[in-house]
């Protein structure tokens, strides 16, 4: 599930860790990669969980219109298309996937507010309307809606960002990337597959045949990085006269160990690779002024200058 990029974004956050917080062991920093990994599949289950929570909360406002002492025409006899979607009930009766949700005490809820929101702005969408007056009903069509809703709905949405951050310190950064994955499943169950958990390294699955490890890879990453990382430091600093300790961003000197722990452990990748791939890093997690000073430095040590 975690390709190399998102891959070195967790080693590096752990790395800063235990820049922070120096007394962190080595088994410290590497139970914190690996709690931090699994915490994004974690996410993926919990917002793939909505798809049943979500058609049942349209599936209540129907009904609550119906109830009405004076219900129109229309809410009488209502679109049913999105309540009968198909991808809804391949979840929420799936053994395997309402297993693990439970063992898990994933649920939507006490998020009630959020799911009368979402579903609201939802139904005013034009892709929303288009679907239920396509005059199409297929597996294919519901598969292709909660892509669309998974693609725009929720990676904007303030109040589910206030709600994942509550949930767990380490979901704030992961949204857009499970998200693409929540698109990705439902696509395979559109084309009538069944539902599986999807690896944890990228390298684990099906279609990843010939892939190193990438369990190894960023544990490698993490252990090389941890051993040497007063020597980097060191290294750094003597390349960086200017700079002293209390002035050197913390962010950036564990980008720059990060880069320089990648490409003394793995001699064989291409250094512009390694050093464009902390650069990109650093767009996300440093200043303004980081990436060209996290380049030139992995420049300068890496390639000798």
């Amino acid at each position: 599930m975690l390709n190399r990029r998102i891959l070195r974004i967790k080693a590096f956050k752990a790395i800063y860790s235990y820049a922070e917080n120096p007394g962190m062991t080595l088994k410290d920093t590497q139970a914190l990669l690996e709690l931090s990994s699994e915490s994004t599949r974690d996410l993926y289950l919990f917002m793939l969980s909505i798809v049943a929570p979500l058609t049942a909360e349209a599936s209540s406002r129907i009904e609550a219109a119906r109830s009405k002492f004076n219900p129109t025409e229309e809410e009488l006899n209502p679109n049913l298309k999105f309540v009968q979607n198909r991808i809804a009930p391949l979840l929420s009766q799936d053994p395997d996937f309402t297993k693990l949700i439970a063992k898990k005490k994933m649920s939507w809820e006490q998020y009630d507010v959020l799911l009368r929101n979402l579903y609201e702005t939802i139904r005013g969408r034009k892709y929303f309307n288009d679907y239920l007056e396509s005059g199409e009903s297929s597996l294919e069509e519901d598969a292709r809606l909660w892509a669309r809703i998974f693609e725009r709905e929720f990676e904007d949405n303030a109040e589910l960002a206030e709600i994942l951050e509550d949930l767990s310190i380490y979901w704030n950064d992961d949204l857009a990337y499970v998200l693409g994955w929540c698109c990705r499943t439902v696509r395979s169950l559109g084309e009538g597959e069944r539902w599986e958990l999807p690896p944890l390294y990228q390298s684990d699955l099906k279609t990843s045949e010939g892939l190193t490890s990438d369990k190894a890879f960023v544990t490698s990453l993490v252990t090389k990085a941890y051993a040497n990382f007063e020597n980097y430091y060191q290294a750094v600093a003597e390349r960086t006269p200017k700079w002293d300790k209390d002035r050197l961003c913390t962010t950036d000197l564990c980008l720059i160990v990060c880069g320089l722990a990648e490409a003394e452990a793995f001699p064989a990748m291409p250094t512009k690779v390694i050093i464009n791939e902390y650069v990109e890093i650093s767009k996300y997690y440093s200043t303004p002024e980081s990436r060209s000073f996290v380049n030139g430095v992995l420049d300068k040590i890496i390639n000798k200058h």
